[in-house]
């Protein structure tokens, strides 16, 4: 090998080729290069077009499912824009409700606590009614009792002493009335 080189030193120089490598070499590369402009440039150039024609889809679909996207966001808006309007109408609805309901029960409250208290009332006037009758009747008794210990005789069974009590009675109610004169003052 290093004879070869000692050979193309004596012959010329190594940096500079000679005519025919410089024929053969243009040869090559002219054939290298219709081939690569011919065959592989075509398929370079249908693969890149198809490569941009690819990207162009994506871009469309990105474009495309954005607008849709926004389109869907804008009536998710609209609709959570309408279900809060109709909560807040729900919400005030059950609050006339509830306003309303309260009134009914503090209505239906009084209207029992009236006729509760009717019914103590009436209640209450019937047991003093009774509570008077049977004053009447011990106060009717113990007249007598003292009357026939005054008298030293026995008026449990006489009907004039009944009456006598019960007229007692009577003058003493006219005597309480508001407005009544007593009988001891007309004397």
């Amino acid at each position: 090998m290093h004879t070869h080189i000692v050979a193309a030193a004596e012959q010329g120089n190594l940096l500079i080729p000679s005519v025919p490598d410089l024929v053969w070499g243009t040869f090559a590369f002219v054939v290298i290069l219709v081939l690569f402009i011919w065959k592989v440039l075509p398929r370079l150039n249908q693969l890149l077009d198809d490569r941009s024609k690819a990207i162009e889809g994506r871009i469309d679909e990105a474009k495309h499912a954005r607008e849709e996207a926004e389109r869907v966001l804008k009536q998710y808006q609209e609709q959570l824009a309408e279900a809060r309007t109709e909560a807040g109408r729900i919400r005030d609805q059950a609050r006339e409700d509830g306003k309303r309901i309260i009134a009914e029960l503090r209505e239906q409250a009084q209207t029992e606590a009236d006729r509760v208290t009717a019914q103590a009332r009436a209640q209450i006037e019937a047991e003093r009614a009774s509570a008077v009758q049977s004053l009447r009747a011990e106060v009717g008794s113990l007249a007598i009792d003292l009357a026939s210990g005054v008298i030293g005789e026995h008026l449990a069974d006489d009907k004039n002493a009944t009456a006598l009590v019960d007229r007692f009675l009577a003058e003493l109610d006219l005597d309480q009335a508001p407005g009544a004169t007593s009988p001891g003052a007309s004397r």
